[in-house]
């Protein structure tokens, strides 16, 4: 099988394969890898390493046109951004710290006007990543999600406040950001042709131990928009919708399930979420795009643990529905455990033996 008809097989509960893969590799860690295994720069990762998904992105912020730097000193900036914020950053940095949200009063809802959804310059990059990928890799496109785009425009605490104490305005800012998303989506599928795979929502709203809002909450705020993206998305011809949240979103899934999303990523296990438990209970309600553990098992386990943990989402992935992944892959995961997993996916997640060709890295380097 190509990556495409692999991952296609498994989130249409088919068997495939061989269980599909799909990680993505902080700068560190790639400079790690380049050294560690004496890789050419030439190499690609996700070549190496056997990666079967791509992600494509498009610039889905409500003002990419007023995009601009406010002021400079020295290494720090202060800039307005495509959500409209002014953030100060410092060079190289990879977080930044918010000086002003665009909807700081509830009545700033009314005056606000998106750019167009169907802006050239949304796609550039967008467009690359697909093609770059297309031969290699099933690519699909991604939107932002209404829960944390929304936190984007109002603030984190504003709107998890406005949740409480005022959920009609909550839900009406949560469903002008779903429209424009809908709309990003819906050209997104267009312009890449990535119908026959789909679209990936990202949307973080849990942390390990449950989610930031109250499933009562969910339902009445983001449940409605949801349906609305999903029953969007699939009507202008994307063959899957799937969820990317980080945490603990156990009590949504079948609120989501509903909505009509097809399979969730990354499934961690650190906020007590399993694949195989989770398969257990859901059938082919869902696929399960994830599952190996980024935060403890593969920094800091043996070979024994990583192997153990791989094994078990290998064995449930037989019949389809799952894609194996550790999400985010950052440079305190040793290069020896990282190829300790691909290793034993790559020798055990085979379900239909044929000559393949691997790399020549082990367990034991």
């Amino acid at each position: 099988m190509t990556s495409k008809e692999r991952v296609m097989a498994a989130l249409n509960h088919q068997p495939p394969d061989r269980i599909p893969k799909f990680d993505s590799f902080w700068a560190e860690f790639s400079n790690l890898c380049y050294h560690e295994l004496a890789l050419s720069r030439d190499t690609s990762l996700n070549d190496f390493f056997e990666v079967d998904v791509a992600i494509a992105i498009a610039d889905e912020t409500p003002f990419p046109t007023q995009v601009t730097t406010l002021s400079q000193d020295g290494d720090f900036s202060v800039r307005r951004d495509g959500w409209g914020r002014i953030i100060r950053t410092r060079k190289g940095a990879y977080f930044y710290e918010v000086l002003e949200t665009c909807i700081q009063k509830k009545m700033d809802l009314d005056k606000v006007r998106f750019d167009s959804p169907s802006l050239d310059g949304r796609y550039v990059g967008f467009m690359n990543t697909a093609h770059t990928h297309r031969d290699r890799r099933a690519v699909f496109c991604k939107t932002g999600g209404p829960y944390l785009r929304t936190t984007f425009l109002r603030g984190e605490v504003e709107f998890l406040m406005d949740i409480a104490a005022d959920p009609p305005f909550a839900k009406a800012l949560a469903d002008r950001v779903a429209d424009h998303i809908i709309e990003i989506g819906k050209e997104s599928l267009r312009r890449g042709d990535l119908y026959d795979t789909g679209l990936w929502i990202y949307d973080d709203m849990a942390h390990n131990l449950q989610p930031f809002v109250s499933p009562d909450s969910f339902e009445q705020i983001f449940l409605p928009a949801y349906k609305r993206m999903v029953r969007a998305f699939k009507e202008a011809g994307a063959a899957h919708v799937i969820l990317h949240s980080d945490g603990n979103i156990g009590p949504f899934l079948d609120m989501l399930i509903e909505a009509g999303i097809d399979g969730i990523n990354p499934v961690e296990p650190k906020a007590g979420l399993s694949i195989p438990e989770l398969k257990k209970h859901y059938g082919e309600k869902l696929a399960f795009i994830g599952g190996m553990c980024n935060a403890n098992v593969l920094p800091f386990g043996t070979h024994k643990e990583i192997e153990a943990q791989a094994r078990g989402i290998i064995e449930v992935a037989q019949d389809g529905g799952v894609i194996i992944g550790a999400h985010s892959i950052g440079p305190d995961i040793p290069v020896r455990n990282y190829v300790c997993y691909h290793e034993i996916v790559m020798k055990e997640g085979v379900f239909h033996a044929q000559p393949h060709a691997r790399s020549t890295v082990s367990c034991t380097m």
